[in-house]
């Protein structure tokens, strides 16, 4: 697996991050789905990357600037075809190290419930990351997650 950094000017990333949006709004009540389009993926406070098999696309992910000391985890998405593989797992661990050396001193993510999330939300509680208060826009709701992990540790 190589994991690049991606300009999002290719059809299979375009692709993959147009079938997240539409699960996730598939998966989630009206109001409630926060994953970024392609254009807003594209802003000088997001950088992304993509996991590759040769001309494969194993999946990608996103790390959105909050601030000078804050990051958030976007579009963290594995096809459907590497399931499973340890996709997301590098792309999360790439993403936290990324971070650290940013000198962000917390990485938070906002997810949903159900499901549909489950596995992503064992992952991340599996590389440390804790439930907590809402964070930047986002408001309480009955469906959203919200987590955060700590980088001031080692």
């Amino acid at each position: 697996m190589e994991i690049r950094s991606d300009d999002l000017t290719g059809p299979r990333i375009a692709a993959l991050l147009a079938l997240h949006l539409r699960e996730m709004r598939g998966a989630s009540p009206p109001g409630t789905v926060f994953a970024l389009d392609l254009s807003a993926l594209r802003g000088p406070d997001v950088s992304v990357w993509s996991a590759w098999d040769g001309e494969a696309l194993l999946g990608c992910g996103a790390l959105r600037e909050l601030g000078p000391d804050a990051a958030e985890i976007k579009s963290l998405r594995t096809d459907r075809g590497h399931l499973r593989k340890g996709v997301a797992t590098a792309l999360l661990d790439l993403i936290v190290a990324v971070a650290r050396a940013r000198g962000y001193t917390r990485l938070s993510l906002e997810t949903g419930s159900g499901p549909a999330f489950d596995a992503a939300l064992s992952l991340y509680r599996r590389r440390g990351f804790r439930e907590g208060e809402p964070f930047g826009d986002y408001a309480v709701s009955p469906f959203n997650r919200f987590l955060h992990l700590d980088l001031t540790g080692s």
